[in-house]
C-alpha cells in the first residue's frame, strides 16, 4: 500500500516555476485606422449602417454611415442617413452637420430642397 502511494506521490506533477507572462500585444482596435478612398468598403459599410437603421439600432447605424463617409467623404446618401440616424438620437447639431455634408457632396440632388428648407427652418 505505501508503495503504490509512493508511486502515485512521485507521479504527481511537481509545480513548474512560474513563466514570465509575456506583455500583451497591442490591441488592434485601439490603433488608429488610415482611410484611404475606398467606395466598395464604404458602400459595405453603409449596408450595414440601413440594416442597423430599420432595427431601430440608430447609433450603430450612425456608426456605420460615419464609417462609410471616412472611406468615401462624398458618399452623399451615406451623409443624409447620418443625418437622419443622429435626428433618431435627438442629436440635432450633429444631424445639422451631416445634412450640410450631403449638400455640399450633392447640390443638386432630386432631395436637396427639402434639405434645404429642414436646415432653414430649424434655424435657432
Amino acid at each position: 500500500m505505501f508503495l503504490l502511494a509512493g508511486v502515485l506521490w512521485a507521479q504527481q506533477e511537481k509545480p513548474k516555476p512560474a513563466e514570465p507572462v509575456e506583455p500583451p500585444e497591442e490591441d488592434e482596435s485601439l490603433k488608429e485606422k488610415e482611410y484611404a478612398f475606398n467606395p466598395i468598403q464604404a458602400q459595405k459599410e453603409f449596408t450595414v449602417g440601413n440594416f442597423y437603421f430599420k432595427k431601430g439600432s440608430y447609433k450603430a447605424a450612425a456608426l456605420r454611415y460615419e464609417e462609410a463617409v471616412k472611406w468615401n467623404p462624398g458618399f452623399a446618401d451615406a451623409y443624409l442617413k447620418l443625418a437622419a440616424a443622429k435626428e433618431k438620437q435627438g442629436l440635432k447639431p450633429e444631424a445639422r452637420e451631416a445634412y450640410k455634408a450631403f449638400l455640399e457632396n450633392a447640390p443638386d440632388d432630386k432631395r436637396a430642397p427639402e434639405i434645404r428648407k429642414k436646415l432653414s427652418a430649424a434655424k435657432p
